[in-house]
């Protein structure tokens, strides 16, 4: 066997396996899909709200302040693992850089939580 079949050999059996695969789910969706469609399920679905309603309606600021609470708590997490994993390496600055960025952090929780994002009705 050539030494050029030989080395991509398991990348061509595995993207054959994974097109099999996706072939198979993709015709199993459409086998045993059901096809009655009702006027609901086909709406479209945005915040809450009816599609086509007027542009310029007052609604809820909850909405971005729920919207914000995920940023804050996503971003926490995104830093503090790396944080954490490098943390004999990075040393006292390292460490104090990141209690600066969890203050920040949490000023931005009390933020939320006065504002009522937490309470939802």
């Amino acid at each position: 066997m050539p030494e050029l079949v030989k080395d991509y050999l398991p990348v061509v059996i595995f993207m054959a396996v994974a097109g099999a695969i996706a072939l198979a789910l993709m015709a199993s969706a459409i086998i045993i899909a059901v096809r009655k469609p009702d006027p609901e399920k086909l709406s479209a679905y945005e915040c809450g709200f009816k599609a086509f309603d007027d542009a310029r309606m007052k609604f809820d600021v909850r909405f971005y302040l729920v919207s914000i609470l995920f940023i804050i708590f996503d971003l926490e997490v995104a830093f503090l693992f790396p944080w954490a994993v490098s943390l004999g390496e990075i040393g006292v600055f390292g460490f104090w850089s990141m209690m600066i960025f969890l203050v920040i952090l949490t000023i931005g929780f009390i933020y939320e939580w006065r504002k009522g994002a937490l309470e939802w009705d």
